[in-house]
C-alpha cells in the first residue's frame, strides 16, 4: 500500500495510511495531520487540497505585493523630483495593474476549484475526476501545473486542454491519442 503525501509540503503531514479503507471504488486513504486536525483523505483528495493551499498562497503573495506597491506610491508622491518622479510612479501603476490582473485570475481559478467536490466518485472522468494512465496522474480540474505526491508527478488540466478535453467521458480501459502520444486509462476517480 502507497503512503500518499506530498514531498516537502508543510502543510499536510502524514500520519499513516489507513488499512481499513481499501475500497477500490475510493482507493487508500490518508490519515493526516493538517492545521493541528487528524483528517483522512484519498489520494484524489489530497492532490485537491495541495492545489487548493498552493492558490491560496498564490493570492495571499499577489495581495501583499499589491499592497507593497500601493505604499510605495505613496512614499513616491511625496517625491518632487520631476520626470523621474513621474515615470516611476507610471511604473508602478503599470506593476500595480499587471498584479491586480494576476490576482483577479488566481481568485477566479480559485472560485473555479472550490466548485470542485473532491469527495465525488465518478467512473467517468469529468471536470474533478483524478485519471490515472499509463503515462502518470492528471487531475482534470484547471490549469494549474504539476506537483510530485508520493514521488508520483500530478498534473492539474484544464478541460480546455486538448488532453484534458480527449479524457472528458472517458473511462478506466479506455485509451486517448494527442499528437501521437496514447493515454491508457487505468482508473478514473
Amino acid at each position: 500500500m502507497h503512503v500518499y503525501a506530498a514531498e516537502n509540503s508543510p502543510h499536510l503531514q502524514c500520519i499513516k495510511v489507513c488499512s481499513s479503507f481499501k475500497s477500490t471504488k475510493f482507493g487508500p486513504c490518508l490519515l493526516a495531520k493538517h492545521k493541528g486536525r487528524l483528517i483522512m483523505m484519498t489520494l484524489k483528495e489530497t492532490i485537491y487540497s495541495l492545489y487548493s493551499v498552493a492558490l491560496q498562497e498564490k493570492i495571499s503573495l499577489l495581495q501583499s505585493s499589491l499592497d507593497d506597491l500601493k505604499e510605495s506610491g505613496k512614499n513616491e508622491t511625496k517625491s518632487t523630483a520631476g520626470d523621474k518622479h513621474e515615470t516611476a510612479l507610471a511604473m508602478l501603476q503599470l506593476e500595480q495593474e499587471n498584479i491586480r490582473n494576476q490576482l483577479k485570475e488566481a481568485i477566479r481559478q480559485w472560485d473555479e476549484l472550490e466548485k470542485i467536490d473532491p469527495a465525488k466518485a465518478s467512473y467517468m472522468a469529468g471536470k474533478g475526476s483524478l485519471i490515472k494512465t499509463n503515462r502518470g496522474y492528471f487531475f482534470l480540474s484547471l490549469a494549474l501545473g504539476k506537483l510530485k505526491v508520493n514521488g508520483n508527478d500530478i498534473i492539474a488540466l484544464s478541460t480546455q486542454s486538448p488532453l484534458g478535453n480527449k479524457f472528458l467521458g472517458a473511462t478506466a480501459g479506455h485509451s486517448v491519442t494527442v499528437n501521437g502520444n496514447v493515454y491508457f486509462i487505468e482508473t478514473v476517480e
